[in-house]
């Protein structure tokens, strides 16, 4: 491993320096990532690796260390770099990328890019039932295309079924000042819960078709 001593402008880069950590758990081939996890978009390692649990799905991520903010874009998330990573989009049938975002405008909406809109209907469906406050957007045109997840080296878009790309505002990562502050000491702000239950949900029923 090596420490910060220039922003790493490879994927290869980020993962050797000190304090990443990279994390990879096979089960089945439906696949929850976050590669931008840790310090970069805060609790998106976390949402994706309870909705994989829960729903006894696979999970990836990258956990950047406090004091470390650097943005791969995803199109140069390559699995060449990374044999943990390859190994997992080559398990999957098709993946969830989760990802944060904040945009002015934008803090109840949930973005649902990514190729397979076969999936990201499905995925949208689940999320509407669980979080009826939220404008949960899958129609292509409506997304900012910088948040589409439409590169064909997106790794949402890599495995042999694609995948989606989930934007979460912070709201629904509970980094606002009242989740942040939520009263209970068992339990975390309650949106949080229902967005991961939503995923779980649609990763639980979604049909993955037999390998040969």
């Amino acid at each position: 491993m090596q420490a910060v001593d220039s922003t790493p402008t490879t994927f290869a880069e980020l993962l050797a320096i000190d304090g990443v950590v990279e994390v990879s758990e096979l089960r089945s081939r439906f696949g929850f990532c976050a590669f931008h996890g840790g310090n970069l978009e805060r609790l998106t390692d976390q949402i994706a690796s309870e909705a994989a649990a829960r729903s006894g799905s696979s999970f990836y991520g990258v956990l950047q260390p406090t004091g470390l903010r650097t943005h791969i874009p995803s199109a140069k998330v390559s699995p060449a770099e990374s044999p943990a990573f390859a190994a997992f989009l080559d398990h999957c049938d098709v993946v969830a990328a989760i990802h944060g975002f904040g945009r002015r405008g934008w803090w109840t909406s949930v973005l649902v890019g990514g190729r397979n809109r076969h999936l990201a209907a499905h995925v949208s469906e689940h999320l509407r039932m669980h979080l009826p406050a939220f404008k949960i957007l899958d129609d292509i045109e409506a997304i900012p295309k910088n948040l589409r997840g439409q590169h064909p080296d997106n790794p949402a878009n890599l495995p042999r079924h694609g995948g989606v790309q989930i934007e979460l505002p912070p709201r629904l990562r509970g980094l606002t000042p009242m989740a942040m502050h939520w009263p209970s000491a068992t339990s975390r702000f309650p949106l949080v819960d229902d967005l991961i239950a939503g995923l779980a949900a649609a990763a639980t029923s979604w049909p993955l078709e037999p390998r040969d």
